[in-house]
């Protein structure tokens, strides 16, 4: 744990917030974001409680922010996957499977990504300003804009409208999932204890996979698109 002196100048305080959020993203990669708390943030970065709040105005505000840097993140790092997964000149079918396949892949290779989509309802909205939230949910926007772009460029028959619905409802359902295939210890044991249950248990990337599979070619036969 590093102890900061008091810092004097706008460096110093861009190292100080840039500390904070590195600090939650270790913790993330221990815990989920729910168990996450200011105190123990406080703690861990080396500042008072009241020295942190001067930069986040709450821990959930530290949560959006790291949020957002993952998903940028994550869409530089699809753009590559999907350039490699997906076969240009593809017929349309093979081509919204081989998107579907790479979103879930490259999803559960995030496991904090993941996690942060999960929480954002219940948790990292529920203790922030107007003002974070509304910057957070324009950033949210552009994000989905930004990501429905990237699937239009293999999946040009969609139309932007349809691509923007596909980028929003993976992601959506990449986060509700998530929390399902997430089981807690008293869960596993009911598992192993009765293998009828365990057709109860969620793999992740097969399940979001699959959604996203039917999804496309949902969509695409609703634009009067032949997928198969």
């Amino acid at each position: 744990m590093t102890v900061f002196q008091r810092a004097r100048s706008a460096e110093q305080r861009e190292v100080r917030r840039h500390a904070i959020l590195d600090t939650a993203a270790a913790m993330l990669s221990e815990m989920p974001a729910a168990d996450i708390t200011l105190n123990e943030l406080s703690r861990r970065v080396g500042l008072a409680k009241s020295n942190v709040l001067r930069y986040f105005e709450s821990r959930e505000a530290v949560l959006l922010e790291l949020l957002a840097a993952q998903w940028q993140e994550w869409l530089t790092a699809l753009a590559a996957d999907l350039g490699e997964g997906v076969t240009a000149g593809a017929p349309v079918a093979n081509r919204g499977d081989a998107v579907a396949a790479v979103l879930a892949i490259s999803l559960a290779a995030r496991p904090v990504l993941c996690d942060l989509i999960s929480a954002q309802a219940a948790v990292l909205e529920r203790n922030v300003s107007p003002q974070i939230a509304a910057t957070y949910k324009r950033s949210t926007l552009a994000g989905f804009g930004d990501l429905g772009t990237l699937l239009g460029r293999h999946l040009p028959e969609l139309g932007d409208q349809d691509t923007w619905r596909l980028a929003g409802a993976t992601v959506i359902t990449a986060g509700a999932l998530w929390q399902q295939c997430q089981p807690s210890a008293a869960m596993l044991a009911a598992y192993e204890a009765d293998p009828d249950l365990a057709a109860l248990r969620l793999d992740f990337t097969p399940t979001l996979r699959e959604f996203t599979e039917v999804l496309i070619s949902g969509l695409l036969a609703r634009a009067g698109i032949p997928s198969r």
